[in-house]
């Protein structure tokens, strides 16, 4: 024998997806996903059938669950006992059924994600409502096929008599297909499969004025008018399903949040713990208690609040944090012809009320055949009694019953079957009474089949059946609708206040660009001085302010750029600790480098402007609200232009002088209205004209001519010149000197640039730093006053070669008296 004899060749990625085809057919078909006729997975089917076949019926006591576990799967469920109780106490479950269709008696597990007691403990038998998925399946209403083994039959389908995959809703996963159907409201559902019926064009907005939405048995409130519409429209969908809440006032003042109708799906001990964990790791204050009273009369989650707690502030963040409040997505996908479809409410009626139709005809014609039989019979049995002494004389002169039975199709006409059934009759039918009975009974019959035959003749008969049947279902079993229906989906806001402890704190950033926030507890426990503060070796503070943990720091760079930076998310440090890398806080480039930080708590403020300045004289305003966002990667605050870079932001009501001073000893004043506002990403205007190789240095509100502008040299000259001595120009004009630099060789020169400027109102220290890092402070009463163009005084004890980088009012901190 050949190899060629012993193997056929084939290709591994062929035998695969044959394999799997074979295999993702089967779990789709007869696993997962239900029948769109009654809504039922094949293991549901078969449990039920079992159960009806058993008589396990709601007139019965209550039978141990193992023995139908056990019946199923000899009979119809080839698999594990667990897959198959699994499939019973779902079914036995009111919170995750519209309507039960297994009654359990026992511990059938609970909302807590309790599992249900073994199956030798439980016991079970059909619900009420579940006889009407299973009525007239015995009259040949659905087909029959052979069970696993052939040695029993099962049904393809049940009967179904009333709408049970939207009533009561499905979930599975399978191969390549998912499906999640809600429960609907059974009463909803019922009558509109009647409008459908009597007015086959109806359109869906007419049919949603009837089913409204899901209804949940564990009730909620449903959010979401367009998602529900999508979902009955295409079979996709998405929701939002929102625990039913109360806030209750209790003694003293305090308040408690009580939940009594959580969400579909939803595991009320996992969401109790999450609660409580929120509680525990003070994600939210002013919590003080998390409990479940949940017991005989009903949910009850009880959140007690602390005094003076935002209680509405707290539950949004519940709802938004935890599964109070969660999203649902419809995915409608059933079996319709053996294949998966997703299909719209309409789709799924008209598919239900077809199955109806197809079992009401073979019922019809099941009882039509057996009446047509019954009045055969009965009328063999009125002529035999009309000729009654001929008959039993032919029977008497026969040889057996057989020959009987012959002789009197022979003679009289009877067919075989009213022979029989004359051969049959007993003695006491012969009375006169018993005469009139028959021949009641067959009008009746004949009555009977006219009434069948004409529901199988028209089908408006038909559907009026079906509509008699379904409205009596209705009025037995329907309950009113558990699940509110809100059409827009309420946004959920949470205050800061409810997340962070408001708590006036310090913040401050360094030179090098550490940045740390510290109780004002922490500064006073250090000696509440400044100098106190921990830093790097040669870094030193830059900014500092007093400020709130429920408010914002706007960071601003020299890139034009610009970063949102809650205060409750710096980093809290000791006050003679370094803090932290600002990189850390916020994704700061490494070649940028902070401009300043401005406080803001609210942005909606009317007529609030921030103004750019850059180093070539652009100047840009805009209104505040446009930098309000929730992103916390850079954004751009300002357009700068190759080689050119932000100096200063300053945050202005508008009505006031702009004051720009440039290195070369140059100024300008012009009012700032002279700039329009922009949008946020602009590049602004010119400011002021420039020399060849000159620059900004400063940048000044002036709302009077009261005060002083003092300016310091690169070689620590300093001066202050009266500001009603620098008229306001138009913008973009070359300004007017405020700086005269001496020069020649027997003079001692007071400097090259500028380096920095102020405007002074009330007297405060200046701090200035050298290009080596040493710092000199000095009062600005210490500078003198002298003429716009003069060459100012040294006050700063520089060394050979040594020029001031940088000029900026000394820090300064005014905290509440103890």
């Amino acid at each position: 024998m050949g190899i060629s004899e012993q193997f056929l060749p084939a290709f591994l990625e062929e035998v695969v997806s044959d394999r799997f085809g074979r295999y993702s057919k089967y779990i789709i078909q007869d696993r997962a996903i239900p029948d769109v006729r009654d809504g039922l997975k094949p293991v549901q089917r078969r449990i039920l059938y079992s159960m009806y076949e058993a008589g396990n019926t709601p007139d019965k006591p209550y039978r141990k669950s193992a023995k139908t576990v056990g019946d199923v799967m000899a009979n119809y469920h080839p698999h594990g006992d667990s897959s198959i109780y699994e499939g019973m106490v779902r079914m036995a479950q009111p919170w995750k059924m519209g309507h039960v269709l297994v009654d359990g008696h026992g511990n059938w597990g609970s909302m807590d994600d309790d599992p249900a007691a073994a199956m030798r403990y439980t016991e079970a038998r059909l619900s009420p409502i579940a006889m009407e998925l299973l009525r007239d399946i015995e009259k040949r209403t659905v087909l029959f096929k052979d069970n696993f083994d052939n040695t029993v039959k099962e049904p393809v389908v049940l009967p179904s008599r009333y709408p049970n995959l939207l009533v009561n809703g499905v979930s599975g996963i399978s191969s390549g297909f998912a499906t999640e159907i809600p429960p609907h409201n059974l009463m909803e559902i019922v009558d509109a499969c009647i409008q459908l019926m009597d007015n086959p064009d109806l359109t869906l907005d007419e049919i949603m004025k009837t089913v409204i939405g899901p209804d949940f048995p564990t009730g909620g409130i449903i959010m979401g008018g367009d998602g529900i519409r999508e979902a009955f429209q295409t079979g996709k969908g998405r929701i939002y399903i929102r625990s039913r809440t109360a806030i209750e006032d209790l003694r003293g003042g305090k308040q408690q949040i009580v939940v009594t109708e959580i969400p579909y799906g939803v595991v009320k001990s996992r969401m109790v713990t999450a609660m409580e964990n929120i509680r525990l790791e003070k994600k939210v204050e002013g919590i003080a208690e998390v409990r479940d009273e949940s017991g005989r009369d009903g949910l009850r989650i009880v959140v007690e609040l602390k005094k003076d707690a935002d209680a509405a502030g707290i539950l949004a963040y519940l709802l938004k944090k935890t599964d109070l409040q969660v999203a649902y997505s419809y995915n409608m996908v059933s079996i319709v012809d053996r294949a998966p479809q997703q299909l719209g409410l309409r789709p799924m009626l008209t598919a239900y009320i077809e199955h109806q139709k197809e079992v009401v005809t073979r019922r019809t014609e099941f009882e039509l055949e057996k009446a047509r039989d019954r009045a055969h019979v009965l009328e063999g049995l009125v002529k035999a009694l009309n000729i009654l002494d001929e008959v039993i004389a032919e029977i008497k002169a026969s040889k057996n019953r057989q020959d009987a039975q012959k002789n009197l199709c022979d003679r009289f006409g009877f067919t075989e079957r009213q022979a029989d059934a004359i051969l049959t009759l007993q003695l006491y039918r012969l009375t006169n009474l018993e005469i009139t009975t028959l021949e009641k009974e067959l009008k009746e019959t004949r009555r009977t089949i006219d009434y069948l035959e004409g529901i199988l003749s028209s089908n408006a008969r038909l559907l009026k059946v079906i509509k008699d049947e379904m409205s009596e279902i209705r009025d037995k079993y329907g309950v009113e609708r558990r699940s509110e229906i809100q059409g827009e989906i309420e946004e959920l806001k949470v205050n800061l206040e409810v997340l962070v402890p408001a708590e006036e704190v310090l913040v401050a950033i360094s030179h090098q660009g550490y940045i740390k926030r510290t109780s004002r507890l922490s500064f006073t426990r250090s000696g509440g001085e400044l100098a106190a503060s921990g830093t790097k070796e040669g870094d030193y503070l830059r900014f500092l302010y007093e400020i709130n943990t429920i408010e914002n720091l706007l960071v601003f760079t020299q890139r034009g750029q610009y970063f949102l930076l809650p205060v409750h998310q710096i980093p809290e440090y000791k006050w003679k600790e370094n803090g932290t890398a600002i990189v850390n806080v916020i994704p700061l480039a490494k070649e940028d480098r902070i401009v300043t930080a401005l406080p803001v708590k609210d942005f909606e403020q009317p007529e609030r402007s921030l103004l750019f300045v850059t180093r070539k004289g652009q100047v840009k305003r805009t209104e505040l609200k446009e930098y309000h966002t929730n992103r916390s990667g850079a954004i751009v605050a300002c357009k700068v232009g190759d080689g050119d870079e932000v100096i200063r932001v300053l945050e202005t009501p508008g009505g006031a002088d702009l004051l720009l001073i440039t290195k070369l000893g140059f100024s300008i004043r012009f009012k700032e209205d002279e700039v329009s506002q922009m949008g946020r990403a602009a590049g602004g205007v010119k400011g002021i004209t420039l020399k060849d190789g000159d620059e900004l240095v400063a940048a000044e509100r002036v709302s009077s001519d009261e005060g002083e502008l003092l300016v310091v040299s690169d070689h620590g000259y300093v001066k202050r010149s009266l500001l009603c001595d620098y008229p306001a120009q138009g913008r973009g004009g070359k300004g007017i000197a405020t700086f005269e630099f001496k020069e020649g060789k027997r003079v001692k020169p007071n400097g090259t640039v500028l380096s920095g400027a102020y405007v002074v109102r009330e007297p405060f220290d200046v701090t200035t730093v050298t290009a080596g890092g040493a710092r000199y402070d000095f009062h600005t009463e210490k500078a003198p006053i002298e003429e716009r163009r003069s060459t100012g005084r040294q006050l700063l004890p520089l060394t050979k070669g040594e020029t001031v980088r940088e000029v900026f009012p000394a820090l300064s901190l005014q905290l509440p008296q103890s």
